[in-house]
């Protein structure tokens, strides 16, 4: 099958994975796919050097999203990329991390699949990976995890989401938007029988400028994060390989603070 980058080939979408922020995680075929493009409908948290890769005269739509309040709705972006490819554009969908990991590129992709137009998909480094990386964070460890697994800590229906046996000894959890139910998600674990003193990271802006990683205990979790002024976007791990990393001990350093012997 020919490459949809073909610059010959016109009326197309091309799903892009932006990564976690920092430009130099594009890939080489992301970036030829931003020059191609003739509309880039893009996220809110994309990098604006990202956008700059497009030609000047590409027109750029932002579909930004926030917590309960959306730009469009997704069924309106769908229409949206859909009408500007039946006019012969090359449209570019660029997406913060991976299209498909919790980025609804699945959704976007039956869309045009369904309306019989041609779809690329251009995967990018996920927040996790580049996140934990930055973190020198392993989210896997030969002596201390063999599974990781992803969920997503804000959506409807939290408490009743089945997490069991995603977190514990010999595992990590990476949690996607779950900063503003932080304190729901560490009483779901330990209901769920994982340890209180689980260690656990927050990575917030990762990869971004003012990133911070700061690790505690799963118990504390809610607690640090309101400490912190942790905000969005920032991802949560859980698991024994969070002491591995360089997150700051933050826990330990809030103690020293209320017993006095913190200089």
């Amino acid at each position: 099958m020919a490459t949809l980058l073909d610059p010959t080939a016109r009326g197309r979408v091309i799903l892009v994975g932006a990564g976690p922020g920092d430009p130099g995680l594009l890939t080489v075929r992301a970036v030829e796919a931003l020059k191609s493009a003739d509309i880039v409908v893009h996220d809110g948290l994309i990098d604006p050097r990202v956008l700059d890769l497009a030609p000047a005269s590409a027109q750029r739509i932002s579909v930004a999203k926030r917590r309960a309040r959306h730009t469009l709705p997704q069924e309106s972006i769908n229409a949206l990329i859909i009408a500007h490819v039946r006019t012969g554009a090359i449209v570019v969908r660029l997406k913060g991390g991976d299209p498909f990991i919790f980025g609804r590129g699945g959704e976007e992709v039956e869309a045009v699949r369904a309306a019989g137009l041609p779809v690329e998909v251009i995967p990018g480094v996920s927040a996790a990976l580049g996140c934990a990386a930055e973190a020198m964070l392993p989210l896997t460890h030969r002596d201390y995890s063999s599974a990781v697994s992803f969920v997503a800590g804000q959506c409807k229906g939290l408490a009743d989401q089945d997490w069991s046996g995603l977190a514990g000894k010999g595992r990590t959890l990476v949690i996607y938007m779950g900063v503003a139910t932080a304190n729901d998600i560490a009483d779901k674990l330990m209901r769920d029988g994982v340890a209180p003193d689980m260690p656990v990271a927050t990575l917030e802006r990762g990869t971004l400028a003012g990133a911070r990683a700061l690790r505690t205990l799963l118990a504390d979790l809610g607690a640090m994060m309101a400490r912190e002024k942790v905000a969005s976007p920032a991802i949560i791990v859980v698991g024994e390989v969070v002491d591995l990393s360089d997150a700051q001990d933050r826990l330990g350093r809030w103690a020293a603070v209320a017993e006095g012997t913190f200089a």
